[in-house]
């Protein structure tokens, strides 16, 4: 089976000869506007009706629109351009398969997570701040103010392959596993909760962790009326999307202290402007959206759509699949 595939990412040459060399058999194109960035959305290609698979960002709308399109890889986690109800079910009618590199980026996320827990835990960042400034040694104080992860209480809001591959690094650390997502089932070593208990689920956590993705049933979740209902001291992080929270509310929740402390990695404006009160806030801990961050991400993925299309061609079981 010879296909025709259509790619607008770009990518080192390294990375550029793994895939013409993965994709030897069939014919591959490269659009004639490229996305520079996995973030960006794609032009609509005038190749593109040309494929019978899309690798990269190609446009949403064009992609609907084009009956001879049977795959879309998409270089992201994230899906949110694609994550309509018309997109999926116009897909899923005519057979066609979407699929994400959530698997690429997964371990990243999550131990981007777990550094953040134990850093926070063990007071490592004000300790590294008092030298880079007062050079203070602060002995009773750092000692008294740490905590053992061992026994705590997470939540996660989302569950996916980020979800569960965190699950995994805290299992050790014997703590108190839960998760609200819109699929209730049960999943080893983790509880699920429904939407109707999260308001309880919130007020037993002493780690409330986003990994929501952005939709229209996911914007401003995390508001002031779910933030009211988390217990004082409890640490916010997000690796999610920054459109699933309400700044100003999180804001508010960190200055009075209900939030002790929280780890931004996305957030609803990037980069985030450097007026923002993020950078000030003493307790609130900014990275640059970099949770994802591996330096051989552009390898990885190139090899997890490789593995695809094999699965493809031979009608197995596909990574990441969504549709």
């Amino acid at each position: 089976m010879s296909l025709t595939i259509w790619c607008n990412a770009v990518f080192a040459e390294a990375d550029k000869q793994l895939l013409i060399e993965g994709t030897r058999s069939h014919k591959l194109v490269f659009a004639r506007s490229a996305s520079a960035s996995v973030l960006d959305a794609g032009k609509a290609d005038l190749d593109l009706p040309n494929a019978d698979v899309a690798f990269g960002q190609p446009d949403a709308g064009q992609c609907l629109a084009l009956p001879r399109l049977r795959w879309v890889e998409v270089t992201t986690a994230g899906y949110t351009r694609y994550d309509t109800p018309e997109f999926q079910e116009g897909f899923r009618a005519r057979g066609a398969a979407f699929s994400n590199v959530s698997d690429v980026f997964a371990d990243p996320c999550a131990q981007h997570v777990l550094a953040m827990m134990l850093a926070l835990g063990r007071r490592l960042l004000p300790s590294h701040r008092d030298q880079l400034t007062t050079r203070a040694w602060g002995y009773v104080e750092r000692r008294y103010e740490s905590r053992l992860l061992t026994g705590q209480n997470v939540l996660l809001l989302g569950y996916g392959a980020i979800g569960r591959r965190l699950m995994e690094l805290l299992a050790p650390f014997g703590m108190n596993l839960s998760a609200v997502r819109r699929q209730i089932r049960s999943e080893r070593g983790i509880r699920i909760i429904p939407e109707e208990a999260v308001s309880s689920a919130l007020a037993a956590a002493d780690h409330v962790v986003n990994i929501l993705p952005d939709n229209a049933s996911t914007r401003n979740y995390v508001n002031a009326r779910r933030l009211a209902c988390i217990k004082p001291g409890t640490r916010f992080y997000n690796v999610g999307r920054g459109t699933t929270v309400d700044e100003r509310a999180l804001l508010e929740a960190l200055r009075s202290g209900r939030i002790s402390e929280a780890y931004l990695d996305v957030f609803e404006t990037e980069p985030l402007p450097v007026d923002h009160p993020f950078w000030s806030q003493p307790n609130c801990y900014v990275t640059p959206h970099t949770a994802g961050g591996r330096h051989d991400q552009d390898t990885a993925i190139v090899k997890h759509f490789l593995r695809n299309l094999a699965a493809f061609e031979s009608g197995g079981p596909m990574i990441d699949r969504v549709v």
